[in-house]
């Protein structure tokens, strides 16, 4: 069933700056807040460190940022996910937890395929670099 616009629990932004505005504040929650994103925060600014260091190429950075992307979205969104289930409910329920997991899941599988893809493209230049 279709709510009124009056009948909402929170207004919506009236503007695009004011949306930015929320956009940031979640931001700012989620690297305050959540450990593991600023985890891969690190991570990230370490394989950025390595791009730099080994000079890859300009297909190989935007693989690399496409992972780092798809890694801290998934990170955010399974932040997301948890505070609502949270906010959802004040016991312990078997669906919630499911939901919380396969966020959880989601993060997982996307970061070890991203490590993986950051093998490919690592392993090479560091090979040559140590011989």
């Amino acid at each position: 069933m279709l709510m009124a616009y009056k009948d909402r629990k929170y207004r919506r932004s009236r503007t695009y700056l004011e949306s930015f505005r929320h956009a940031f504040s979640g931001l700012k929650t989620a690297f305050i807040e959540e450990r593991n994103l600023r985890f891969h925060l690190v991570a990230a600014i370490l394989v950025l460190f390595c791009g730099v260091f080994f000079h890859i190429t300009k297909d190989e950075w935007l693989v690399l940022l496409i992972c780092i992307l798809i890694v801290m979205a998934l990170e955010l969104v399974n932040t997301a996910v948890e505070r609502a289930v949270d906010a959802a409910t004040d016991h312990f329920m078997v669906e919630a937890k499911k939901a919380k997991d396969v966020a959880a899941g989601a993060v997982l599988l996307g970061a070890v395929i991203s490590s993986i893809i950051g093998l490919v493209i690592f392993i090479p230049y560091i090979w040559q670099w140590l011989n």
